[in-house]
């Protein structure tokens, strides 16, 4: 019930948004500057906050650094051989690829932050707060990669343009030179953070587009499958391999079964891809995360 209490919200902003973009006068006109508004601003902005507020002890965690970032790595080498599997490269187009990759390996980072706090305290949050300074700058660059290939950008250009890993690398910089935010400053970035998160989710739900998803079926169960059941158990035996302890291991499944980020349909959309077509996958990536979610942690058991 705790994962459909966490979950719910979310997927319900992502419903308003397209209910309200779809049948009132808040039509495109309005929801593509909110776009611009959350990309550039609120979720950079949001990702520097929740970084730097949490000190990294490096030493203690360096086993969870290797098994997040070998998890990452994971996901991105199953999705980008999609295409080359025997029976597959003719159901997949390869544009339509470059776009939704990314759905495979990001996360949602706030329901991650939610989620740890309800199973670990702040211990949990410290805890994925390492994992999400990891794996931002790490999985945003091979999402970028195969969009700025495609669309014949250059990718150095595209990753110094994106804003969630210039926040990341920044938060990260602050953290280890021991740098805090001021207290007078945290309602004024709380109340930011928040609206980041709610106008983030109604966008993408703005943005969405379900009858696209119908024409690349193949693709979309793939790159779903990859996000809510293999990730887990991948999740699992680095769990193992790396002797990660409960409270670890915990705070890894739990990050491992989490929906995929709602910034990836505002990301494909600002690099002229298929926007619609991603945000339905986010939105069928936050409704299966319902069942990931315990899936992944029930794996411990």
């Amino acid at each position: 019930m705790i994962y459909a209490q966490l979950l719910l919200p979310d997927f319900s902003l992502i419903l308003c948004g397209y209910l309200l973009c779809r049948y009132t006068p808040l039509n495109r006109t309005v929801w593509g500057p909110v776009e611009s508004l959350v990309y550039y601003f609120l979720f950079p902005l949001l990702l520097f906050q929740s970084i730097v507020k949490s000190p990294l002890d490096l030493a203690a965690t360096s086993n969870l650094i290797g098994a997040g970032a070998a998890l990452g790595l994971a996901g991105v080498v199953l999705v980008y051989s999609l295409p080359y599997l025997p029976g597959l490269r003719r159901h997949i187009d390869l544009r339509e690829h470059a776009a939704s990759a990314q759905v495979a390996f990001r996360f949602n980072s706030f329901i991650g932050l939610a989620l740890a706090e309800r199973l670990a305290g702040s211990q949990g949050l410290q805890l994925i707060a390492v994992l999400i300074g990891v794996s931002v700058p790490l999985l945003n660059m091979a999402a970028v990669w195969p969009m700025a290939r495609h669309a014949g950008s250059g990718f150095l250009r595209e990753l110094l343009r994106n804003p969630l890993i210039l926040a990341t690398a920044a938060g990260l910089v602050a953290n280890l030179l021991g740098f805090s935010l001021p207290a007078w400053s945290m309602p004024t970035l709380s109340r930011l953070g928040a609206s980041a998160i709610v106008l983030g989710l109604m966008a993408a739900g703005a943005g969405m587009q379900l009858g696209h998803l119908s024409q690349a079926k193949t693709l979309s169960v793939a790159v779903l499958s990859i996000r809510h059941v293999l990730m887990p158990l991948v999740a699992l035996g680095l769990a193992r391999t790396f002797g990660l302890d409960a409270m670890q291991s915990t705070i890894l499944l739990a990050f491992s079964g989490l929906p995929t980020a709602s910034s990836a349909y505002v990301l494909a959309a600002r690099m002229g891809y298929n926007g619609g077509y991603v945000a339905g996958l986010v939105t069928l990536s936050t409704l299966l995360g319902v069942v990931s979610l315990p899936f992944a942690l029930g794996l411990l058991n």
